[in-house]
């Protein structure tokens, strides 16, 4: 393998976890509505709990989609 195939792996993989950590982090901010942790009542949290666990439950069928298209 040569250096810049090497080179282009490594940057995939970062730029990978990068991106994934960004759509994690807006699906959170969404699911709060903007709201700071600290000014959410109960049931706030609640929802946003289940907020996540939706998108969650989202992501895992669009992969499984994608297994199914293959």
């Amino acid at each position: 393998m040569d250096a810049q195939r090497l080179i282009n792996t490594i940057v995939n993989i970062v730029t990978r976890r990068l991106i994934n950590l960004g759509i994690n982090k807006g699906i959170d901010t969404v699911a709060r509505k903007g709201k700071p942790k600290n000014k959410m009542t109960a049931e706030d949290r609640k929802q946003a709990q289940d907020a996540r666990a939706l998108a969650k439950r989202a992501r895992q069928a669009a992969k499984i989609t994608r297994r199914l298209g293959r």
